[in-house]
């Protein structure tokens, strides 16, 4: 791959009203299948990114989630399908026809060149007039906070620093599409939180800008993405708004993939109660669950995040279940739990912690039926 590919540009520089009106971002990926060998490791992939919207792909290692990124940049063929991103198809054009820009997990910073004429770089390969080059550079190392650093070699800088000036030299190309390949993977734990709040703040300066983002943290994704896609065995396994994802995972391995999730197996009572709310069973427990579409009589899986179980009854409407304590583990600003409530562990996630049984002993707990919902036991996809 080359490092002109890497840093990809639309075909054509553009200057005065015809910047102002950039070409449309959206990005289809239209039944795109990936193969090497024979092997299929991409499987008919049918998903719309809006314009200016950050969706994150995640997935565990092999899901296809770099896969699919690789296959927008243009860097892998799709053996079928189309990619469109605006109103034009790409699939067979080449990376820097695109409009496209890519970062990567390792930087790919030129060590021999200082960073203003790394963030210069993509801009030089298209023949941009100097005066351009200039002003873009100037604004894409403001925009990352890097303006200080512009003479300085990439030796000279920390990770992060160095993550940043990569991020600049995509930007000045002025890309319709971002491609974030892992790009904070290489960074410890606190650089990452700071440049993950770099990313949203970049958003929002270029709210006008996609971007796509393949990360295996899904903090990461639940901080930055307007959407979320979950990746499984080269498949789509869930897709939607964030917030949405969260709360109300269409299935199994979506709720145990993006954070932690408690999955208590009850038995539908009584469906289609008002406001889009179940009864369900637990053993001898009724319990209140967000649900539409469900039988009486089917089983399911209660899903409840940890930190929305609480240790007191928060409303007349909460639901009430009893459980063993098993285990405590104080971390600071959280305790975390465990209880087995019908031989299944339920975890809890609390700031505040009352005075508890004795492991072994009783202990009550509580959710909202606003934070409940149902999953089929066998939704594993």
């Amino acid at each position: 791959m080359s490092a002109s590919a890497l840093v990809g540009a639309p075909a054509t520089v553009l200057s005065g009203a015809a910047a102002a009106q950039p070409a449309r971002s959206n990005v289809h990926f239209d039944k795109v299948t990936v193969a090497y060998r024979g092997l299929t490791v991409l499987k008919p992939l049918t998903l719309e990114v809006a314009a200016g919207e950050i969706l994150a792909l995640i997935g565990p290692s092999g899901s296809g989630k770099t896969t699919a990124l690789r296959a927008v940049a243009g860097f892998v063929r799709p053996a079928s399908g189309r990619i469109v991103i605006g109103a034009t198809d790409v699939t067979d054009l080449p990376p820097y026809e695109r409009g496209l820009a890519m970062v990567v997990q390792n930087y790919a910073l030129f060590p021999h060149m200082r960073v203003e004429e790394n963030v210069a770089f993509g801009l030089n390969a298209r023949g941009a007039p100097k005066a351009m080059i200039g002003e873009r550079v100037a604004d894409s190392l403001r925009i990352v906070g890097m303006a200080q650093y512009a003479k300085r070699y990439p030796r000279e800088l920390s990770g992060g620093q160095q993550q940043r000036v990569a991020i600049a030299r995509a930007l000045a190309v002025r890309p319709r599409v971002l491609l974030l390949d892992e790009p904070l993977s290489a960074l410890d734990a606190q650089i990452r939180r700071s440049m993950v709040e770099e990313i949203a703040n970049l958003h929002r300066d270029l709210p006008e800008l996609t971007i796509l983002y393949v990360t295996h943290d899904q903090s990461e994704a639940l901080t930055l993405a307007d959407k979320i896609a979950i990746m499984r065995d080269g498949a789509l396994s869930a897709h939607g708004p964030t917030g949405d994802l969260y709360r109300r995972p269409p299935n199994r391995f979506a709720a145990e993939f993006l954070g932690r999730a408690n999955l208590l197996p009850v038995v539908v009572e009584e469906a289609g109660a008002a406001g889009g709310f179940v009864k369900a069973r637990a053993g001898a427990t009724s319990l209140v669950a967000a649900a539409t579409g469900e039988q009486a009589g089917a089983k399911r899986l209660l899903c409840v995040r940890p930190q929305n179980v609480t240790l007191a009854r928060q409303g007349e409407r909460c639901n009430a279940i009893s459980s063993i304590l098993k285990e405590v583990h104080w971390q600071g600003e959280l305790t975390h739990l465990v209880a087995d409530v019908e031989n299944t562990p339920m975890r809890v996630v609390t700031t505040r912690l009352p005075p508890l049984p004795e492991r072994g002993g009783r202990l009550d707990l509580f959710f909202a039926p606003d934070d409940a919902s149902l999953i089929a036991e066998d939704a594993l996809v």
